[in-house]
């Protein structure tokens, strides 16, 4: 499937241009997340370098961007590129979906604005921390060259890794409260299955390099 995508960066037309603005909204994303995790884990006073909701609305736009630039390359005829067009209308949900998780992620911090630390359990709350920033990188890579093998083991660490880790996590925190102080156990809950989601959409971006566009966001 994403062989055509790739195809169509040959060509000059409205989705060649709708691919570009996919790549430019998955740059906002990496930037978005490193920000706000910055924000909320390195910081006591919320700061963050960047704009975070600015750029989200920028994410916005560029989603409704690519819609039209989609829907006139197809009423314009053209057909033959419609499972490439389908694909792209796909995943800007995904990437408008992890701005918008960064910019819960920068609320967060304000609502808490000292450094977040997890306590006893700040070594697996970092491990999954880690692995989401890894997981988007590779994700951004696997999609822009068309990378299998890489989006295949994506697929498989997220599964392994951080998806079955921070619902332990957050298991251990709702219901062992293995966090003492309500705060700062309701703010990891909430950043954990922030973090949850965000590499979960990045899998579904990572999904469209190897799955036909039905079963973008599944198992191959």
């Amino acid at each position: 499937m994403l062989r055509n995508i790739i195809h169509l960066l040959r060509k000059d037309n409205l989705q060649s241009q709708a691919l570009a603005e996919c790549h430019e909204m998955l740059a906002l994303c990496e930037q978005m997340v490193g920000a706000s995790v910055e924000s909320l884990r390195r910081r006591d006073d919320a700061t963050v370098e960047i704009d975070i909701l600015t750029m989200d609305k920028r994410l916005n736009a560029f989603e409704r961007d690519v819609r039209r630039k989609i829907m006139t390359h197809l009423a314009l005829g053209h057909t033959g590129d419609l499972a490439a067009g389908l694909v792209l209308v796909s995943i800007v949900i995904d990437l408008e979906r992890i701005g918008d998780y960064s910019k819960n992620i920068y609320d967060l911090a304000v609502m808490h604005p000292e450094r977040l630390d997890g306590g006893h359990i700040e070594e697996s709350v970092a491990k999954v921390e880690k692995d989401t920033v890894d997981i988007l990188k590779r994700a951004r890579r696997a999609f822009k060259t068309g990378d299998e093998t890489e989006a295949r083991a994506l697929m498989r660490d997220y599964k392994d890794g951080v998806s079955g880790r921070s619902r332990d996590l957050e298991r251990a925190l709702v219901k062992d409260g293995i966090v003492e102080d309500a705060r700062n156990a309701t703010a990891l809950a909430l950043y954990l299955r922030f973090l949850k989601r965000i590499s979960a959409h990045a899998r579904n971006l990572a999904s469209s390099v190897v799955n036909p566009f039905d079963r973008i966001g599944y198992p191959e």
